[in-house]
This record gives structure tokens, C-alpha cells and sequence, in this order.
């Protein structure tokens, strides 16, 4: 089934928001249980709960199973592969990194995504676009510049940091390929066959290192899963929506979900520089809305 004309930029940049705020839970879930759990495990459990509601999607579209027919397999391929080995380089990046280091580095995918997306889709990235990107970075350098300062290397750190880069653009090879399937291929089945191959080389780890899980542990990886699954359905509409370029900006509000999450879950509240990092979050924001809203 072919996906529906994409000319609503700012629905896809609230889908977008909605994405951003869905992965942050599911980022929370998944530090929580990280400590005690193998990476590949979770990428499984992650990954098959997501499928829950993304055939749940399917089926109110009308969608399951005819919207699974493809055209470009070797797209989605391509899709898929970079996409999960971006998930389990994300993963494993967090166990040597620590989180202010690891989201700056992964700050770095929307200059990436920018870069492809102009390179390979031909999208124009004007001057508010650039502006609200620098701005962003900004508020990240601003966020983690205490810690930067002390300089202590720890051990793993350099891999955790290669883990990181690699993270960065993986993801944004995944969401150049999500945009041009996007025009041919539907939401649905973009999200499920991502979810099906992350499931499998997920669960091609099991024999292993996976760990028995207790019903606390089993809780954050269902939660991650179903959050993961809707906030995937959100960020590919969203893509199909409104260019990646426009978008690009919108990737720092994860931060300010994330200050959010600290401070009601685990009571880390916000100091002079985080404050000042929002600030500028905020703008890079806005730059990225420009005037739709």
C-alpha cells in the first residue's frame, strides 16, 4: 500500500515531539534495566514488544497483513540493518559512557542527517534551519561543559566513545532511507519490518550471555518496548510529513524531556548550566518550527 501525499509539516512536527518524548521514556526504561541486563536481550525485548502496538496500527489502517507487501525490499534492508545496529551501538554505548557524554555525542546525528539528507534527497536546509542547529549544540556543549572539564578518562571510555560516533550515524543513514521509503511505502510496515529484524538479531544473542529477569526488570523492558513501538509509528509519520531538514532542530527537546524524567524519577534536578542548556534547546527549537506554529 502506498503511503498517503506529505505535505503537512506541521502535523509531522508534533508527531515528531511526540516521538521525542516516547523514546526518552523508553530511554529511561531501558538505563534502568541496563545495568543487569546483556544489551542483546534487550534489544529483543525491546524490540518484540514494539510490534504490539505496531500491528495494532497496522490493523486500525487496514493494513495487516496486506500493508506488509513491499516493492523495495532492498530499501527496507538497508533500513532495517542500519537502524538495529544503531539501536544495539546506542545500547552499548551507555555501559562505558557517562549519560552527559553519550547524549552529546548523539547530538551529533541531526548534522549528520542534514548533511545526507541535502547530499542524497536533495532537501534544501536554509539559514534558520543551520542556525537552530548551532544553537542546539550549543545548549549541549553548555549541558555537559562541567563534566568536560574534569577530564578523567575511565575505562571503556574510548570504545564508548567510537560506540557513540557510530550510533550517530547509523541513525542518520536509517532516517534518510525511512524518507525515501516514506514516499512509496507505508508508515506501518516501514515500523514493523525495523521492529522483526531488530527482534530477530535480538534473539540471535540469546545463547550467549541473557540473564533471567526478575517482574521489575521484565516491567522496563515491556515498558521500552511499547513506548519504543509507538514513538516509532510517531517518528515515521512524522517523517512523512515534514522534511528532515525541519525536523532536525526538534532532536534536542530529548533533552529537556530527559531533565524532566530525572527530576520526577529519579530526583536529579537541574543546575545553573542545565538551565542555561534548555535555553538554548529551546531556541534550536523554535528555529526548527520557524513560523508554522
Amino acid at each position: 500500500m502506498c503511503a498517503m501525499d506529505t505535505d503537512r509539516p506541521t502535523l509531522g512536527l508534533w508527531l515528531r515531539i511526540g516521538s521525542i518524548l516516547g523514546f526518552s521514556g523508553m530511554a529511561l526504561c531501558v538505563k534502568l534495566a541496563a545495568a543487569d541486563i546483556p544489551t542483546g536481550q534487550i534489544v529483543f525485548y525491546r524490540s518484540f514488544f514494539a510490534m504490539i502496538p505496531l500491528v495494532g496500527f497496522l490493523w486500525l489502517r487496514d493494513e495487516f497483513p496486506s500493508g506488509l507487501r513491499t516493492s523495495r525490499p532492498f530499501g527496507h534492508l538497508i533500513r532495517c540493518v542500519a537502524g538495529c545496529a544503531a539501536m544495539f551501538t546506542a545500547f552499548a554505548s551507555l555501559r562505558y559512557l557517562p549519560l552527559a557524554d553519550y547524549t552529546l555525542i548523539g547530538f551529533l546525528a541531526p548534522f549528520a542527517t542534514v548533511g545526507l539528507a541535502r547530499m542524497l534527497l536533495g532537501e534544501h536546509a536554509g539559514a534558520r534551519v543551520w542556525f537552530g542547529l548551532g544553537l542546539g549544540f550549543a545548549g549541549v556543549i553548555a549541558l555537559v561543559w562541567p563534566e568536560l572539564r574534569i577530564g578523567q578518562a575511565r575505562d571503556g571510555y574510548l570504545l564508548g566513545v567510537g560506540l557513540g560516533l557510530a550510533t550517530a550515524v547509523l541513525t542518520a543513514i536509517a532516517k534518510i532511507q525511512m524518507r525515501s521509503l516514506s514516499r512509496t511505502e507505508s508508515a506501518g510496515a516501514i515500523a514493523f519490518y525495523f521492529a522483526l529484524t531488530c527482534t530477530l538479531f535480538g534473539a540471535a544473542t540469546a545463547g550467549w550471555s541473557w540473564h533471567p529477569v526478575d517482574m521489575t526488570q521484565l516491567g522496563l523492558l515491556i515498558g521500552a518496548g511499547l513506548l519504543g513501538g509507538i514513538a516509532h509509528i510517531f517518528m515515521t509519520l512524522g517523517i512523512q510529513f515534514c522534511s528532515l531538514s525541519r525536523q532536525a532542530g526538534l532532536d534536542y527537546l530529548a533533552l529537556v524531556f530527559a531533565i524532566i524524567l530525572d527530576a520526577a524519577v529519579l530526583a536529579i534536578y537541574p543546575g545553573t548550566w542545565t538551565l542555561s542548556a534548555m535555553v538554548l534547546v529551546f531556541s534550536a527549537a523554535w528555529m526548527s518550527f520557524g513560523r508554522k506554529l
